[in-house]
């Protein structure tokens, strides 16, 4: 017994291989930058009569070059020591009474957007949990205050009653219902005994009539609980403790997680903060229902998968070596719905396969908002055994006595889970916690819980609540998917949550929270150039934009910006260019990637850095200045079929704003104007060194966007990029290509 109580929870495995190529790489690729640098420096050090180039064009690719050289140096904090973890569950204490209760917090906001049938699978999936039910409570927070979702978390919890039980008897591995019933396969021991297929059968069908009852009430528009008669606009805050009572004399009483549906108060006078004001309001709430010291926090598109991932999040928290730093427990985010083409990059394989574990061999990674076991104690932002006098306490928390009384660790909450309690004083009191004034005077959302400074609270409350105040993180991604969610799989949704993620970054760089000012006193040196990295993504629009106009403006203009082939110096250029390249397709295929994932997120990143990493970036100025206010939109997790099919097809859909398209239009005429100016300047001069390293880059740009030419010229279906667009991105490029001629002569 003592032998095996001393074997590890968790290891921990350095990635050498990759360590050594990569700390390999980052010294020659430093070394030709500096090359670079070198030579880019001497011309401006060159007398300006013997220059054969405009100092400005010179000037702005130079500044594309340093900030692509700025990025690089920052990102090597994810490639200096990458490492992998692996979790032993098997070898926790068998005695359940030892482990920490866990809340869920579920957050969805718009049933149109988000299905409810779909919400509810992931609430039933989270009940499902390999995890002592009297130890587990799941809060699903409605904003949009919808009746379908209150009417959605009763049926939910009805058919729980039936669900949970043959989850737990036959070791059912995929708990979602939907995933379950839709797959082809038993994956369980049991799966050929005549009563196992019985049982299937019974919950397949009270499935059907649990998905029947929701889909019909979302058709009709409303309900007869009185209790779901609220508005989707304005609304008092509601908090419901759902305990629906067994109505069928066979079914026996069945052990349930406690299930909480939680609507807060919504003025439109006064600001929401979007999730994070939603997760703040759940932190409270459960604080005097259930005050569970680890939190379980899942977008409501996201489905457990597979019921050990509390267990194996507990493999850490058990460790009583790290479990006093520890922060968090980051899963990463997978999707059933990717196909293998993955032309949008869906999958965010560089921050779940390269960031995060990069960060986790420093001192963590950054939360990523969805799939994470964090502990309460960190969000609360102080340290609670310092006997902060009540004063002091009411002014971080607020003025509710009972959630002062909840951050006593001895603290147990006083309402019975089994009563009917819609009315009771006691939750009344939680009605008080989920109001709009509440927070008011307080430091929530500053100094207390999920941050409000940006519209990435993920990211802003993992860099400044967390590592920030010296906690660490850990990432496990284990063979199985903990959680599989819904990913955007349309050009649209892409770039409009991109737009709002890059200006939520570039809010936290602009600010007094840049990473290098405010981190680098409170972190180490490589954890901070790794946030600097992520808030610094934004600004990738810079060097693109610099790099797909000014080199293609001067190749028209017959202007060299690069050595010719013949002089020594173009073959730094070149070692650059390819370093980069073969870099990135080295991370690709040591991930599990092709060469074909490689070509798509080349492409996706140019894609986002014409449009989607300038609009961010210019949303952030402009609510810097006040001219702008930040919006939050969610992202469509309803199933178009028509956009669904092309993206497994692998064809663009276009069909997103003139916005987005105009720029990208305009950037790809120019460059196929350059690239055969270029080549029939090649063939009318026989000079093809002067130009060749314009002509290439040109070259590039349309090989990595030829679905946007596609889209221009070939094809004729509704994805394909309207005529209009195309001939007003062809009237923007002569006007740059005449104002750029101009702006060339001086």
């Amino acid at each position: 017994m003592e032998k095996e109580n001393s074997l590890p929870l968790h290891l921990c495995h350095v990635q050498k291989l990759s360590m050594i190529i990569n700390r390999s790489h980052a010294f020659l690729h430093c070394v030709a930058i500096a090359l670079l640098i070198y030579y880019r420096v001497s011309f401006l050090l060159q007398e300006a009569e013997n220059r054969a180039t405009p100092l400005l064009p010179w000037l702005l690719v130079f500044s594309g070059e340093l900030v692509l050289s700025y990025m690089w140096f920052l990102g090597q904090a994810f490639c200096w020591r990458p490492v992998y973890r692996s979790v032993f569950p098997e070898r926790l204490p068998k005695d359940d009474s030892k482990f920490p209760d866990i809340d869920v917090f579920i957050c969805t906001a718009d049933p149109k957007k988000e299905p409810t049938v779909e919400v509810m699978n992931t609430v039933l999936s989270a009940m499902a949990l390999d995890y002592p039910p009297e130890k587990l409570h799941v809060y699903l927070s409605d904003d949009g205050g919808a009746s379908i979702t209150l009417t959605g978390v009763k049926e939910a919890f009805k058919f729980a009653r039936s669900w949970l039980p043959f989850c737990k008897k036959y070791g059912i591995k995929t708990i979602c219902p939907k995933a379950y019933f839709s797959s082809s396969e038993d994956q369980d021991g049991d799966s050929g005994s005549p009563e196992f297929m019985e049982e299937k059968q019974k919950n397949k069908e009270k499935y059907e009539v649990f998905k029947e009852r929701v889909l019909g009430a979302t058709e009709k528009g409303q309900v007869k609980d009185k209790n779901a008669q609220i508005s989707t606009e304005v609304h008092p805050s509601l908090i419901q403790v759902i305990n629906e009572v067994c109505d069928e004399a066979t079914e026996e009483k069945v052990k349930m997680p406690l299930l909480v549906y939680v609507t807060r108060e919504k003025r439109p006078s006064r600001p929401h903060h979007f999730k994070a004001g939603a997760l703040n309001v759940l932190l409270r709430v459960s604080g005097v229902i259930s005050n569970s010291p680890c939190i379980l926090v899942l977008d409501c598109d996201m489905y457990c998968n597979d019921p050990t991932s509390a267990r194996q999040a507990m493999c850490f928290h058990f460790d009583p070596k790290i479990s006093p730093s520890l922060a968090f427990v980051q899963f990463p985010q997978t999707f059933h719905n990717l196909s293998k083409n993955d032309i949008y990059d869906s999958e965010n394989r560089f921050i779940f396969r390269v960031c995060w574990q990069g960060l986790d061999g420093l001192q963590g990674p950054g939360l990523s908002g969805t799939n994470v076991y964090i502990k309460r104690e960190a969000l609360y932002g102080i340290s609670l055994q310092k006997g902060l006098d009540l004063i002091e306490l009411k002014n971080s928390f607020g003025q509710s006595n009972e959630f002062i009384k909840s951050l006593r660790a001895d603290y147990k909450p006083s309402i019975d889970h089994g009563s009917d309690n819609s009315s009771s004083l006691f939750l009344q009191e939680t009605r008080v916690l989920a109001s709009c004034a509440y927070e008011d005077n307080s430091k929530w959302g500053e100094e207390v819980g999920f941050m409000y400074h940006s519209l990435v609270e993920d990211y802003f409350t993992g860099f400044k609540r967390i590592h920030c105040n010296g906690w660490k993180s850990m990432y496990l991604d284990p063979p199985r998917p903990q959680f599989l969610g819904t990913s955007t799989t349309n050009l649209n949704d892409l770039l409009i949550q991109g737009t709002r993620w890059f200006s939520g970054l570039a809010q936290v760089l602009f600010s007094k929270f840049n990473p290098l000012i405010y981190g680098l006193p409170r972190m180490s040196i490589l954890e901070t150039m790794g946030y600097a990295g992520l808030a610094s993504f934004p600004i990738y629009f810079f060097p693109l934009w610099c790099l797909a106009t000014i080199p293609q403006l001067c190749l028209l203009n017959g202007i060299p910006l690069y050595p010719e082939v013949s002089n020594p110096k173009f073959y730094i250029f070149l070692f650059i260019f390819l370093s980069a390249l073969s870099k990135h397709l080295f991370e690709v295929l040591i991930t599990g990637g092709s060469i074909r994932i490689w070509r798509n997120e080349q492409r996706i990143w140019m894609i986002k850095g014409i449009t989607n990493y300038f609009y961010g970036t210019l949303n952030a100025i402009m609510s810097k200045l006040g001219l702008a206010e930040a919006k939050f939109v969610p992202t469509n997790k309803a199933d178009d079929g028509e956009q669904a099919k092309r993206y497994h097809m692998g064809i663009f859909d276009f069909q997103t704003s003139k916005m987005f398209l105009a720029p990208l239009v305009t950037v790809t005429i120019l460059n196929i104007l350059a690239f055969f100016w270029g080549v029939v300047r090649w063939i009318s001069t026989g000079n093809w060194e002067k130009m060749f390293a314009q002509v290439l880059l040109s070259l590039y740009i349309l090989i990595m966007g030829y679905a946007v030419i596609e889209g221009m010229i070939v094809r004729k279906d509704t994805g394909r990029i309207p005529p209009s667009v195309t001939g007003l991105s062809a009237l923007f490029c002569i006007v740059f290509l005449f104002l750029g001629s101009i702006f060339l002569m001086y």
